[in-house]
């Protein structure tokens, strides 16, 4: 039997990911101390992997595809292909950010003032070429874990991973400037991209992956419409395209059938039932296929 080997991050995003492809409609279960999940689809086998170190291993062909930071692939130089970029991250639907900080009474105020100076960060390689972009030379070591705890007593400033900044806040460190943004990549071997039956695998996951992620902000929504009360009702309907009307029996009105976001929802069903819409139902959505 055919098998397409997928990676997935190991570690914070873990859950996430877990989470998102059980939306996507598979099922992984992961053993504790166990880096070798098991899936619902006899034609994959799944790995645990570092998300630093993914695109080195899709890359040289020994996975077949794997989740990952666009920021990770970046720091490595990995030459792999993107499938798909997929906005999620450990908290929330969300790009996260590769911040400068440093310590909220610290004399440096801009990039220029880092000359020189030393800095923290797990992702050295990005973070050098954008300071020499912007013609400034510091002394750049690696973190291994900690990173916001270092300054000042260790160095002038760090380059940290954030969602929402409430780390950083936590620490009294204030952010200088954003050095990249980054969000999750499916990502595929060059290799395997050129096999049919991989590509097909791989393709199929990425649009599964895609809509499960459209579908986690968005609902569905149904109620039936006297006839007299269709206009003022679709009036107060966005949609992802045109809401599905369809006709009830022996002339009672219609039935109508959308998708739209979660928070639109909460605000126009008073307005719908007031517009004349009756047996209005609202349910959750797995996958949303644009």
């Amino acid at each position: 039997m055919k098998k397409l080997h997928l990676g997935l991050p190991k570690g914070s995003l873990q859950e996430a990911t877990i989470d998102m492809m059980k939306k996507a409609g598979y099922s992984v279960h992961v053993s504790a101390r166990s880096y070798y999940p098991t899936i619902d689809d006899d034609e994959i086998s799944v790995r645990l992997i570092r998300p630093q170190d993914m695109s080195m291993y899709v890359e040289k062909g020994i996975i077949d595809t794997g989740l990952t930071g666009a920021d990770w692939v970046k720091e490595a130089g990995s030459d792999v292909r993107v499938v798909v970029n997929l906005v999620y991250a450990k908290q929330q639907l969300t790009k996260v950010r590769w911040v400068l900080a440093v310590p909220e009474n610290s004399s440096i105020r801009s990039i220029s003032d880092l000359q020189g100076k030393r800095i923290a960060t797990e992702l050295v390689n990005v973070t050098r070429q954008y300071l020499a972009e912007r013609g400034v030379i510091a002394d750049i070591e690696f973190s291994h874990g900690a990173t916001e705890a270092k300054a000042p007593d260790l160095v002038d400033a760090i380059v940290e991973l954030t969602e929402t900044g409430s780390s950083l806040k936590a620490n009294k460190l204030r952010i200088i400037e954003t050095v990249m943004e980054s969000a999750t990549q499916l990502i595929a071997n060059h290799h395997a991209w050129k096999d049919e039956w991989k590509r097909t695998k791989i393709e199929n996951l990425a649009m599964l992956f895609e809509g499960a992620i459209i579908a986690r902000e968005k609902v569905g929504l149904k109620m039936n419409v006297p006839n007299g009360a269709l206009p003022e009702v679709l009036k107060r309907l966005p949609a992802l395209r045109k809401p599905t009307i369809s006709t009830l029996s022996e002339g009672a009105g219609y039935a109508i059938e959308t998708v739209l976001d979660e928070t639109v929802a909460r605000m126009i069903i008073p307005e719908l039932k007031r517009a004349g819409a009756e047996g209005i139902i609202e349910y959750p959505l797995n996958k949303v296929i644009l």
